[in-house]
């Protein structure tokens, strides 16, 4: 890929070399909490915290909004944290990548909402809950960002052999996808449906949801191509290796286990590449109704 010298997006929350210190905290929670701070009981409680910073000289607004934002949260920095110069790139890079991606999603999209990638080493917490690096990759819908420890880019090389710069782009590309959805109102509708119909059934949506935005992604490509002609030789060949490295059937007979169709979330390695291709084909966004298709 031709990346190097490229605009690079400024949606970066590089958290790299930190880790959480306390998990989110549930905005019904928080509701609730609002509540009882303006009923009798809450005044006590403003009281005591009133009486608590004249001893210690704290500021009782900071203790509190500290506590209702994240529940005790923060981020504690490894003093001895120092990134390699190849982890550096990498960062770089998805900086670009992500550039690239707000670049043809605005000119696709009115009114397109420009999501933020954050970049961490070890775990993260987000809005969607904690996450480690073994979690690979993923969206969270509820604060609209994408992360990312950029770990996995070389566990891509190594453990799915699935190497190059392309396929890395095609997975920032693709939970920028899940980013279209969530827009489109797609991942609500989806995400509604989890106890209401069977585990088996969910996972169906769940299949066309993640082929879909393997689609969005080929349809990014496709454009990203035409307007800036970033891509070379191999590098369409890369994004498909990567989406067969990682479907349900070939990741399941990896992990020694049978395959099971019943619970596939993301779709077959076949069914990954033919997305992604088709969006790359057409670049045309009508293509990419895997809800109404009758075959994956």
């Amino acid at each position: 890929m031709k990346w190097q010298g490229r605009k690079k997006s400024s949606n970066i929350d590089d958290r790299r070399g930190r880790s959480s210190s306390g998990g989110g905290m549930n905005p019904l929670l928080i509701g609730s909490l609002l509540k009882i701070l303006f009923s009798k009981t809450g005044l006590i409680i403003v009281g005591i915290l009133i009486a608590f910073s004249i001893i210690t000289g704290t500021n009782p607004l900071s203790f509190l909004g500290g506590f209702l934002q994240g529940g005790g949260q923060g981020f504690t920095t490894e003093s001895n944290y120092q990134p390699t110069a190849e982890e550096d790139e990498l960062a770089e890079f998805s900086a670009v990548i992500l550039g690239d991606t707000e670049q043809v999603w605005n000119e696709l999209i009115s009114n397109y909402r420009e999501p933020t990638l954050v970049l961490f080493t070890g775990s993260v917490s987000s809005a969607c809950g904690n996450a480690s690096a073994a979690t690979g990759p993923f969206y969270c819908p509820a604060d609209e960002k994408l992360y990312i420890d950029l770990s996995f880019f070389e566990d891509m090389e190594r453990k799915l052999n699935a190497p190059g710069d392309f396929a890395q782009a095609y997975v920032i590309a693709h939970e920028v996808g899940h980013h279209i959805q969530k827009i489109m109102g797609i991942t609500d509708e989806v995400h509604s449906l989890r106890g209401q119909i069977s585990d088996q059934e969910y996972n169906q949506y769940s299949v066309r949801l993640e082929l879909q935005a393997d689609f969005l992604a080929g349809v990014w490509a496709h454009h990203s191509q035409k307007s800036s002609g970033m891509m070379e030789r191999g590098d369409l060949e890369e994004a498909l290796n990567a989406a067969n490295a990682i479907g349900d059937d070939r990741l399941q007979k990896q992990a020694g286990g049978r395959v099971v169709p019943d619970s596939f979330t993301h779709g077959t390695s076949a069914q990954r590449m033919r997305w992604f291709k088709k969006g790359f084909d057409t670049g045309d966004l009508s293509q990419g109704d895997t809800f109404s298709a009758k075959s994956l």
